[in-house]
């Protein structure tokens, strides 16, 4: 087996080389900020893939919980560099504390109208106009959309990202525009859970290490069928590949920010690891757009459409999800809506495994700030659903799943 950087091992570099640039870095110009939600929820009671149940929702349960806490620390290194990690605590799922991002940045000074920069460690590709507050959560709603809830669930990039980009005011232009390219190791799993579970509506992200849960399927876990386990670690190295993505930035000044990216694992679908975790081959286009439609308001679609196959054909899949989302600000309120459509379409010939899955999903959200720190805001969410292999269970393949909750947030 060659010797090949791992999401651990890149880690463990970016913040020893953190560690040794700090020795002289002025220790006030670490910058923390962070988010902590509570909220009270009700209305769902199908059992949540969380705890191996069917639900596409996180919780299943009514009652009061801690809902997210993220710190983001940043850390000046000099005039070109810096380092940025982003701690977690959940009190459900596998892992109660860790980190979703780790990485080191290069930004370099220059008067050109055409520039450079990279990062490299543990990170979320900038595909999403959703998720971009404190601790990769979304502005706009407290559930996120299906692609994004994916994305957070199984996808991240343990490698190195290379950057030229042109801002548009140092072209006296309103356009700014950035290409970017990866490669990566460490995220050969991903669509594993997409693929037997469908897609999901939820915030919980994935910790480094973490372990993602879902249903014990006959077919999954018979050791003479697939023999797999029903959890995967979606940062696991398998197959020793680097897989790699292309994006493409284009915004306007005051316009639309329009945002392509192509993602390839570049997994070896026969490669098996000792815990029996595949390398699912898997690609993806997503294409995401925010527009301001008024000084108020905003509307962001995105548009994800990829395939997934593991072993010699024994498993695969198409899958494709899209959202039209509208946010309008009256005064300290925010209000959004967003409708979304999902789905997985089996593409194999394993007949006692069936994996198609669909469903739709209205979420309504009211967020208001109190002060610069406080706000308390209400959603409601609904979705139905189509599941096939829920049958292999007992169960029934179509449900129905609402959820409303009341959040109070503290950000700094």
């Amino acid at each position: 087996m060659g010797l090949v950087p791992t999401g651990s091992l890149l880690c463990g570099v970016v913040l020893a080389l953190t560690a040794s640039l700090l020795g002289g870095v002025n220790v006030h110009a670490l910058e923390a900020s962070g988010v902590l939600q509570v909220s009270a929820g009700f209305g769902n009671d199908k059992q949540s893939f969380i705890d191996s149940g069917t639900g596409l929702l996180r919780y299943d349960e009514d009652g009061v919980r801690l809902q997210q806490s993220a710190l983001r620390l940043s850390q000046d290194l000099g005039s070109a560099y810096s380092a940025e990690a982003t701690i977690n605590a959940y009190a459900d799922g596998d892992l109660h504390l860790g980190f979703t991002q780790a990485f080191l940045k290069w930004k370099p000074l220059s008067p050109s109208p055409v520039r450079f920069k990279a990062r490299a460690g543990f990170f979320y590709p900038r595909m999403s106009n959703e998720n971009t507050a404190v601790g990769w959560l979304s502005p706009f709603t407290y559930t996120p959309s299906a692609i994004n809830t994916w994305i957070g669930e199984e996808l991240r990039i343990a490698g190195a990202e290379v950057a030229v980009f042109s801002p548009g005011r140092a072209r006296r232009s309103v356009w700014s525009w950035e290409l970017n390219g990866a490669m990566f190791w460490g995220n050969d799993p991903v669509a594993s859970a997409l693929t037997w579970r469908g897609f999901a509506t939820h915030d919980r992200q994935s910790l480094h290490h973490d372990r993602l849960q879902f249903a014990p399927i006959p077919a999954v876990v018979d050791p003479e069928i697939v023999n797999s386990p029903a959890w995967i670690e979606p940062f696991r190295e398998i197959d020793n590949r680097p897989g790699f993505y292309f994006g493409g930035h284009l915004r306007k000044a005051g316009g639309p920010d329009l945002r392509v990216y192509l993602y390839d694992n570049n997994a070896d679908p026969l490669a098996l690891n000792s815990d029996r975790l595949y390398a699912w081959d898997t690609q993806f286009l997503s294409v995401s757009v925010s527009h301001p439609l008024t000084p108020r308001t905003q509307l962001l679609a995105q548009l994800l459409y990829g395939q997934t196959c593991m072993g010699d054909g024994l498993v695969g899949a198409d899958f494709q999800s899209a959202y039209l989302m509208v946010s309008h600000r009256i005064g300290e309120n925010r209000l959004t809506a967003r409708w979304e459509h999902f789905e997985v379409d089996e593409d194999d010939v394993l007949e006692v495994d069936p994996n198609d899955s669909d469903g739709s999903a209205f979420t309504f959200s009211w967020r208001r700030d109190l002060t610069q720190n406080w706000q308390i805001g209400a959603e409601f969410h609904f979705n139905r659903n189509f599941v096939e292999n829920r049958a292999t269970l007992g169960m029934a393949q179509r449900a129905s799943q609402r959820q409303w909750s009341a959040v109070l947030q503290y950000q700094f």
